[in-house]
C-alpha cells in the first residue's frame, strides 16, 4: 500500500477481517457504503440486501447491490500456546488486503475490524500484535477486534437493537442495546419482567464450539458479558447499554436447538426404533442406515471421531426431510424451535424496535424448522420483528469498521467482545 493510506476525515476505504472455524475472509468496502446517516445504511435504517462472498477474488463493485471486494480461504487460522496466531493471521490476510485495496483504488483506508472465533479466550496473541502489525502494514490505527458473535451480530443487524440467533453445529443467541438507542424509545413491557433473573451467565468466557456458521461449523460462542440493571421498557435483566448472550456452551452442556442437538436426536430416535423402545422412528432409522451404515455399526464410527459435533450435526437435515410425514422427527424439530425461541427470549432487549435475526446454515433447513421457530417467537416475543440475517460476520465486520471510521460506532464496548484500539 502506498504511504498515504492513513486514518483521517477523507477515508474511502473499510477493512474487514473474517476468522472462523471454516477459514479466513477479508473484504474491502467504501466507507460510505456502510456508515454514514442515510436512511436506508444497515447501521441506521433497514437492512440492505444481503452480500454474497464468492470462494475467490469478487468483481470491484463495493456496494450494497453487489458485493464488497473479498478474499477467502478455506483454512482456518492456526492456533497455538497464545491462543489464535497472529503472525499465521497475518502472512495470509495482508497479502489480500493489499490486493484488494489497490484493486479498489482505495486512498485512505479508514478502519479495520478483525471478528474471529475464540476472541475472547483465545485472542492474546491478537490483541498483543495486530494493532502494531496493521500499523506498520497498512497505515492503521484504528482498530476493532470484535468476537465473531458481534460480527454475526453486526452482519445480522447493523447497529440496530435486537437480537441474533446464530444456528449451526451449535447455537448462541446475542443480543445488544446500542449507545444512544434506548433515549427516547418506549419499552414492550412484559409481566414477568419484575421477578426476572436473567437466567443468563454475565461474566467469565465460554467455550468456544469453533467454526463459522453453518452445518459443518457452530457460531462462535465468545460473548460473555452483560448487566442486570433497568432498561427503559422495564427490563431488569438488562443495562442501559451492553451484551447479552446465551447458550453456545457446546454439544455436551448445551447449544440446545443446534444442529448437532437435532441430529443426536434423530440419531436416538432412529437406535429406539433398532431397539423397538417406545420414541422411536422408523424413517429415521432408514435414513440412519442409509447414511451410516448398520444401526450396530453407529456407535463405533460415532463415539471415537474427534469432531462429534460436527458427524451428529449432519444428521440434522435428514430430520427435517422426514418431519412433513413422521411425527417424530416433527416433534424433535419443535423441541429445537422451542430451545431457539427461548435463547432469543432470554436476550432480546424489550424495546418498541426490537428485531430478532437468524443466521447461519442450519436455518437453511427452511420450512420444517422455521415454521415452527417463527410460531414460538410469536408466541414469547410478541410485537417484535423476525427477520433473516442482513448479511454475514464479514459483512458485520465490514460494517463495524465503517462505523469506526466515521466515529459512528455505538455497539457496546467490552473487554472480551468487541476491544477498540
Amino acid at each position: 500500500m502506498a504511504d498515504d493510506t492513513v486514518p483521517d476525515a477523507a477515508a474511502t476505504h473499510v477493512l474487514g477481517i473474517d476468522s472462523g472455524g471454516s477459514g479466513v475472509r477479508v473484504g474491502v468496502a467504501r466507507a460510505d457504503a456502510y456508515g454514514g446517516s442515510a436512511a436506508e445504511n444497515p447501521l441506521t435504517g433497514p437492512p440492505p440486501p444481503a452480500s454474497s462472498t464468492p470462494p475467490t477474488w469478487s468483481s470491484p463493485t463495493p456496494t450494497w447491490s453487489s458485493p464488497p471486494l473479498t478474499w477467502s480461504s478455506s483454512t482456518p487460522a492456526v492456533v497455538g500456546d497464545r491462543g489464535i496466531d497472529a503472525e499465521d493471521l497475518l502472512a495470509r490476510v495482508l497479502p489480500a488486503a493489499r490486493e484488494l485495496l489497490r484493486q479498489a483504488g482505495a486512498r485512505r483506508l479508514g478502519a479495520v475490524c478483525v471478528g474471529a472465533a475464540g476472541m475472547a479466550t483465545l485472542g492474546d496473541d491478537l490483541r498483543a500484535k495486530l494493532p502494531d502489525a496493521l500499523a506498520a502494514a497498512l497505515g492503521v490505527r484504528r482498530l476493532a477486534l470484535a468476537a465473531d458473535a458481534v460480527t454475526a451480530y453486526a452482519g445480522a443487524l447493523g447497529q440496530r437493537p435486537g437480537a441474533v440467533v446464530a444456528a449451526g453445529t451449535g447455537l448462541i443467541a446475542l443480543g445488544a442495546v446500542p449507545e444512544g438507542v434506548a433515549d427516547g424509545l418506549g419499552g414492550v413491557p412484559d409481566a414477568d419482567d419484575a421477578s426476572r433473573t436473567g437466567g443468563v451467565p454475565t461474566t467469565g468466557g465460554a467455550a468456544g464450539t469453533g467454526g463459522a456458521a453453518g452445518t459443518g461449523g457452530a457460531a462462535g460462542t465468545d460473548a460473555t458479558s452483560g448487566l442486570d440493571a433497568t432498561a427503559p421498557g422495564g427490563d431488569t435483566h438488562w443495562a442501559a447499554t451492553g451484551w447479552r448472550r446465551a447458550d453456545g456452551w457446546g454439544h455436551l452442556l448445551g447449544d440446545c436447538g443446534g444442529g448437532a442437538w437435532i441430529g443426536r436426536a434423530g440419531l436416538e430416535a432412529a437406535m429406539r426404533a433398532y431397539d423397538g423402545r417406545d420414541g422411536g422412528s422408523k424413517p429415521l432409522l432408514a435414513r440412519l442406515e442409509a447414511v451410516f451404515g448398520p444401526a450396530t455399526g453407529l456407535p463405533g464410527k460415532l463415539y471415537p471421531r474427534p469432531d462429534r459435533p460436527a458427524v451428529l450435526a449432519s444428521f440434522a437435515p435428514e430430520v427435517g426431510r422426514c418431519a412433513a410425514e413422521d411425527p417424530v422427527a416433527e416433534a424433535i424439530l419443535r423441541t429445537a424451535a422451542r430451545h431457539v425461541a427461548e435463547a432469543a427470549e432470554a436476550v432480546c432487549p424489550r424495546l418498541e424496535s426490537s428485531e430478532v435475526a437468524l443466521t447461519g446454515g442450519l436455518f437453511r433447513m427452511g420450512a420444517p424448522l422455521l415454521t415452527p421457530v417463527r410460531e414460538e417467537l410469536a408466541a414469547r416475543l410478541p410485537g417484535v420483528r423476525v427477520t433473516e440475517a442482513a448479511g454475514d460476520p464479514l459483512d458485520g465486520a465490514l460494517c463495524v469498521a465503517a462505523a469506526l471510521a466515521t466515529d459512528d460506532l455505538r455497539l457496546p464496548r467490552d473487554p472480551a467482545l468487541l476491544g477498540v484500539v
